[in-house]
């Protein structure tokens, strides 16, 4: 009775018949090029990290210019995110819902900031938002500089961040259709009760990932904003440049320590992402 209930020995050749019958190419191809181009930088940024010890590490990461710098880029990234969610809204709403004349070239400039290099961005924006450029000379008057300041980071984080708020509302909206508002003005809903209970709830979502995306695109960018901005501590210096400035004098340490900090936040940007896109999935199945 004992020995039946015994399991049967294990056979090494069936479990590896068994993996290499699962076994394909493809599949083979993408973990080594994901581990080759993803997985293996950021885990050897991770562990070089790490060897510094955690007091060593802490006292780096917290240093003050590096909190200046995280609590500028956050905030003022947070910022430009919010003006783009609604901005980035209304844009959607008028090139869905609307024609007009030169509508498909106002659609096709939302793209230029995904085109464009970064540095040539940088450069369009400081020309443009300079004491004499086209738009800064109107600020000028006033004593408001845009260029070489915390403004001018801000307009570089809004230049970067509004196409991903555009282009993931642009589907939602054209798969709803205007049926739905019809029908709330039909049963005598205003138009400020349609865009509230009915319009705005399935954009939610949408217009969520979106923002996280672009904030994401803003904390992140290099080369757009090292030219339009001073890069002067507890100003406008952003993490990316401090990571620069960092090697520059050849404080390693210090730039491996801010670089496994902006490697946490964006792992934990990536999962906000995911769940907000995940939420709208349930909603638009729902």
């Amino acid at each position: 009775m004992i020995s039946s209930l015994k399991q049967p020995p294990f056979n090494y050749q069936d479990t590896i018949k068994n993996i290499l019958r699962k076994f394909s190419i493809p599949w083979a191809v993408t973990i080594i090029f994901l581990a080759v181009i993803l997985i293996i930088p950021m885990m050897a940024l991770i562990f070089q990290s790490a060897s510094l010890g955690w007091e060593n590490f802490w006292q780096e990461a917290t240093a003050e210019v590096a909190v200046a710098s995280y609590i500028f880029t956050f905030g003022t990234a947070l910022a430009a995110s919010l003006i783009n969610a609604v901005m980035g809204t209304l844009t959607a709403w008028v090139l869905v819902r609307y024609d007009f004349w030169g509508k498909k070239i106002i659609d096709a400039t939302i793209d230029i900031p995904f085109a464009l290099p970064t540095t040539v961005a940088g450069l369009v924006l400081a020309t443009v938002y300079s004491e004499d450029g086209w738009i800064g000379r109107f600020f000028t008057p006033f004593g408001i500089q845009i260029t070489f300041s915390p403004l001018g980071v801000f307009v570089a984080m809004l230049f970067i961040a509004l196409p991903f708020v555009v282009r993931t509302l642009q589907p939602v909206l054209q798969e709803m259709g205007s049926e739905i508002e019809e029908a709330s003005w039909s049963l005598g809903a205003s138009d400020w009760q349609t865009f509230r209970l009915v319009i705005l709830p399935p954009l939610l979502p949408a217009i969520s990932a979106g923002v996280a995306l672009g904030f994401s695109r803003a904390v992140g960018s290099y080369g757009t904003i090292v030219i339009i901005a001073s890069n002067i501590p507890f100003r406008d210096l952003i993490p990316p440049v401090l990571v620069l400035q960092k090697l520059e004098q050849y404080d390693y340490v210090g730039a491996t320590v801010i670089g496994a900090v902006l490697l946490f936040i964006s792992l934990v940007l990536l999962l906000i992402i995911n769940l907000l896109q995940q939420w709208g999935k349930r909603y638009a199945d729902n």
